[in-house]
C-alpha cells in the first residue's frame, strides 16, 4: 500500500505476492502420476444473450489455437531472460497469475503433441461481483468461469503467437478447448493445491478460469506449492509490502458500485458542453481515409513509410502474437439483430448502469456513454463507401495500458506498438461480447474497434465525459488514467442515459505544461495556443510528422512518448505513490488553485524525473520481427536481434525551437474518400494553413457577425476541389 517497493517489484512477479509463498517439490511426483482428466465447460445458459456472445468470441479464438511457427528460431539470449519475458507478457495481458512446469506424459488426455516439454499456465480470476440490484448481475451469474476462460483463452492465444514468432511450437488450452489436464498443470506449476479432487489458489480459492500453452520452447519451471501455502493473505498480502496489489486496493474497488467501476468518476465536475470550443455546425465529415495512419499505408507520406505502415506497431513478437486475435474478433463487430426485444430493456437508465456494470467487469477501466454528433461519423469508410449515421448513443470504454510496463517504458522503445495493439484487442473483446449480446437482445449494435470503426473515438471520449482535450491534440486526458489508455465504441440504439462531458482544469494544466511537446520526438506537438481546425479548438499538432515517426521508427515500435512523460499519467489506486495520490486529489479537488498548482506539479514532475523508463520494470527483450509479410503474423517471417532501442531519459533543459513549423492538412487538403493511390501531402500548403489558423477569438467574432464557414474546414470531397495528386 501507498506505493511501497512498488517501484522495484519485476513486473514477472506479477500482482500476487506469490514469490512468498513455501514451496515443495514432492508434491510434483505424486501429481504428476495422476491419470490426466478434462475439464468440464461450466454450465451456463445457452439460451442466455451474454452466454452465446461469449461463445461466439470463444469459437473465434479456437480456429487459432496451434499457429504454424516462424521460419527460424530467434536468437535468444539465456533461459533467465526468456522466462521473464513469458512472465512478463502474462502479465502485461492482465492475467491475475502466470507459471511454467515441465510437461509429464500424464499431463495429455488427448493427442499428445511430439516434443511439447514446458506448458506456461495463465490463470484468470473472476471478476468481482456485480450489485445484486444491476441488472447485469442477472446476465453474469452462473457464467463467471465462462467470462473468465474468455480472457483466459484471449491470453493464451496471445502467449503462443508470440512464441510461436520465436521459431516454436505451440498449442492453446483452455476448458472446453484442451488436450491436456489443466488442473494437472496448475498444480505442477504452483498455482494452485489440491483440494480432494479439486483444486485451490492461496488467494482466490475456486474462484478463477485456466489456460495454457504447451510448448518445445524451454523455460526454467517453477516448483509447486507446499501444503502450508494454502492460505496466502497474510499482513503482507493485505498491505502490499512487496509491491504487489494490495488486499485493501482489491477491497477498495471491490466495495464500489460496479457500475462506477474502479475509479471515483462520481467526483468529477459535470458540464454541460465539452471544455474546448466546437462549433457542430461547421465541423466536417470527414472520410476514413483522410486517416493518417490509412494515408501513410497508401504512400501519402513518403514510399519509405509507406513500407514501413503496416508493421509499426506489430514488428515486436509480443504485437505478433496479439494480431491474430485481433483479425479474428474482426468479422464479429456487426451482425444480425434478433426480432423481438428482451424483456425488461426498455429503461434508458437501468440498461446504462448495466452496460457500464458489464464492461467494467468484462475488463474496461472506465466506461462513459453519449449521444452521437453527427460530426463523429466518418463520412465514408475504408473502402469509400458513404456511411449515413446508423445509431443514438455510443458506449465508450477506456483501456489501461498497463501501469506497470509503462513504468518500464521509455514511450518509443520496442514494447510501444504492443501497449496499443493489447489496448485494442482488450477493448475489441469487451465491446464486441457487448455488442453482440445486445444484438441478441433486439436492438441494433456495432463494435467499433482500431481495425474497422465508423466512428471518430476522441470527440466521443469528450461527450462521454472520460476526457478532455490536451495539448496533444488529437488525444484526450483522463483525470485517473492520464494519457495511458486506448478506446473502443459500441453504437447502438438501445435506449440509453447519456452522461455529460467533465471538467478537471486540463485546459488550464496543459497551457501552463509543455512537456510533452519538449520531450515529443518528431517535434509534431506545438508550443503555442490553441486554434480553430475544422471547426473545433484545439491545440492542433503536426500529424505528418507524428506518423512518418511512428512509421520509421527503427529503434522501437511505434511511438508514445507523449502518454510516457506526461505529468497526468500516474497510478491515482490506493497503491500509488503518496505524492501522485496527494497531486490528483487536489487537481480534482481544488480546481480554483490550479493556475498556482499547475506549475509547482510540472515542475515537480521534471525534479524528480517522472518520465524516465524504470529498468526494473523492463521484462521484454528487444526483438524485432523481419520479412515482407511482418504487419501480420505470417510463418515466412522471422525474429532478429534488434539493432538498437530507444531508451531516452527527459531533459528539461532541452533546447528547443518553439517556432519549428507544424503543418496543418484541414479538410479541403484532404484526399478522395475512394482514392486508393497516393495523394501526397502537399507540406508547403500544410504550414501556410497552420500559419492562417483562426484563434478561438477570430473565430468567435467571426461568427458574431455572420461570417461565413472558412473554405479550408470543407472537405474536398464535397467541393471536388482536389489538387492534382499527380502532380504534386
Amino acid at each position: 500500500m501507498f506505493g511501497l517497493n512498488r517501484s522495484k517489484r519485476p513486473v514477472e512477479f506479477g500482482p500476487y505476492p506469490a514469490e512468498r509463498l513455501a514451496r515443495d517439490a514432492a508434491p510434483a511426483i505424486a501429481e504428476a502420476a495422476r491419470p490426466a482428466r478434462a475439464q468440464a465447460s461450466a454450465p451456463a445458459d445457452p439460451a442466455s444473450p451474454l452466454v452465446r456472445a461469449a461463445a461466439s468470441h470463444l469459437g473465434a479464438y479456437e480456429k487459432l489455437r496451434q499457429p504454424e511457427p516462424f521460419s527460424r528460431r530467434a536468437p535468444l539470449p539465456d533461459l533467465a531472460a526468456r522466462t521473464r519475458e513469458i512472465k512478463g507478457a502474462g502479465y502485461f495481458l492482465d492475467a491475475s497469475q502466470v507459471a511454467i512446469c515441465e510437461l509429464p506424459p500424464h499431463a495429455w488426455h488427448g493427442k499428445q503433441e511430439d516434443g511439447h516439454s514446458h506448458a506456461v499456465v495463465v490463470l484468470v480470476e473472476y471478476s468481482d461481483p456485480i450489485d445484486a440490484d444491476n441488472e447485469a448481475a442477472r446476465w453474469v451469474a452462473g457464467n463467471e468461469h465462462l467470462l473468465a476462460t474468455l480472457r483466459a483463452a484471449e491470453i493464451a492465444i496471445d502467449l503462443s503467437g508470440q512464441i510461436s514468432s520465436l521459431g516454436y511450437a505451440t498449442r492453446a488450452h483452455w476448458t472446453g478447448a484442451s488436450e491436456v489436464d489443466l488442473e494437472k498443470l496448475a498444480v505442477l506449476a504452483g498455482l494452485a493445491l489440491r483440494e480432494g479432487d479439486k483444486i485451490a489458489n492461496p488467494y482466490l480459492g475456486a474462484r478463477f478460469a485456466l489456460a495454457a500453452v504447451t510448448t518445445d520452447y524451454t523455460l526454467i519451471a517453477d516448483r509447486p506449492l507446499a501444503a502450508s501455502a494454502r492460505n496466502g493473505r497474510d499482513l503482507n498480502y493485505y498491505l502490499g509490502l512487496s509491491g504487489a496489489v494490495s488486499g485493501l486496493e482489491r477491497w477498495r474497488r471491490a466495495r464500489r458500485p460496479s457500475h462506477l467501476g474502479p475509479y471515483p468518476v462520481e467526483i468529477l465536475k459535470r458540464v454541460e458542453e465539452p471544455t474546448t470550443v466546437i462549433f457542430a455546425d461547421e465541423v466536417p465529415r470527414v472520410p476514413s481515409r483522410a486517416n493518417f495512419y490509412v494515408r501513410t499505408a497508401l504512400g501519402d507520406l513518403s514510399e519509405k513509410a509507406k513500407g514501413e505502415a503496416n508493421r509499426w506497431s506489430q514488428k515486436h513478437p509480443v504485437a505478433q502474437g496479439i494480431v491474430r486475435p485481433m483479425w479474428a474478433l474482426k468479422p464479429l463487430q456487426d451482425g444480425q439483430v434478433s426480432a423481438r426485444p428482451a424483456r425488461n430493456s426498455r429503461d434508458a437508465k437501468t440498461n446504462s448502469e448495466a452496460l457500464k456494470a458489464l464492461s467494467h467487469y468484462l475488463g474496461s477501466a472506465i466506461t462513459g456513454i453519449c449521444e452521437i454528433p453527427d460530426y463523429c461519423w466518418y463520412s465514408h469508410d475504408k473502402h469509400g463507401k458513404p456511411i449515413e449515421p446508423y445509431h443514438k448513443y455510443a458506449l465508450v470504454v477506456l483501456i489501461d495500458q498497463g501501469y506497470e510496463t509503462f513504468l518500464g517504458a521509455s514511450g518509443n522503445d520496442w514494447i510501444s506498438g504492443s501497449q496499443s495493439m493489447r489496448a485494442y484487442l482488450r477493448g475489441a473483446e469487451i465491446t464486441g461480447v457487448m455488442a453482440e449480446m445486445i444484438r441478441e437482445m433486439g436492438y441494433p449494435a456495432r463494435s467499433h474497434s482500431s481495425l474497422d470503426s465508423h466512428v471518430l473515438h476522441v470527440p466521443l471520449v469528450l461527450h462521454a465525459g472520460l476526457g478532455e482535450q490536451s495539448r496533444i491534440g488529437e488525444s484526450a486526458i483522463n483525470p485517473f488514467l492520464g494519457m495511458r489508455f486506448k478506446t473502443a465504441v459500441l453504437t447502438t440504439d438501445m435506449p440509453l442515459h447519456a452522461d455529460k462531458p467533465i471538467d478537471f482544469g486540463v485546459q488550464t494544466f496543459c497551457s501552463k505544461c509543455l512537456k510533452c511537446a519538449r520531450e515529443c520526438p518528431s517535434q509534431a506537438i506545438p508550443f503555442g495556443d490553441k486554434v480553430i481546425f475544422n471547426g473545433y479548438e484545439t491545440w492542433k499538432p503536426d500529424s505528418e510528422r507524428c506518423t512518418m515517426y511512428r512509421a520509421t521508427n527503427h529503434k522501437g515500435s511505434g511511438c508514445g512518448r507523449c502518454v510516457k512523460v506526461c505529468p497526468l499519467s500516474k497510478d491515482t489506486t490506493w497503491d500509488g505513490p503518496l505524492l501522485h495520490r496527494a497531486g490528483s486529489w487536489l487537481g480534482l479537488h481544488a480546481l480554483w488553485a490550479k493556475p498556482v498548482l499547475a506549475p509547482l506539479a510540472i515542475w515537480l514532475d521534471d525534479k524528480l524525473k517522472f518520465g524516465n523508463p524504470n529498468d526494473a520494470k523492463k521484462w521484454w527483450m528487444d526483438m524485432e520481427v523481419i520479412g515482407a509479410s511482418s504487419f501480420r503474423y505470417d510463418p515466412k517471417n522471422h525474429v532478429e536481434e534488434a539493432k538498437g532501442a530507444n531508451r531516452p531519459g527527459i531533459d528539461p533543459q532541452k533546447k528547443v525551437n518553439p517556432d519549428r513549423g507544424i503543418a496543418h492538412y484541414p479538410a479541403s487538403t484532404l484526399p478522395p474518400p475512394d482514392l486508393f493511390g497516393p495523394y501526397p501531402t502537399d507540406r508547403k500548403l500544410g504550414l501556410e494553413m497552420a500559419a492562417n489558423a483562426e484563434t478561438v477569438e477570430q473565430a468567435l467574432a467571426r461568427r458574431a457577425r455572420g461570417g461565413k464557414i472558412p473554405d479550408a474546414y470543407i472537405p474536398s470531397y464535397v467541393t471536388g476541389k482536389y489538387r492534382d495528386h499527380d502532380e504534386a
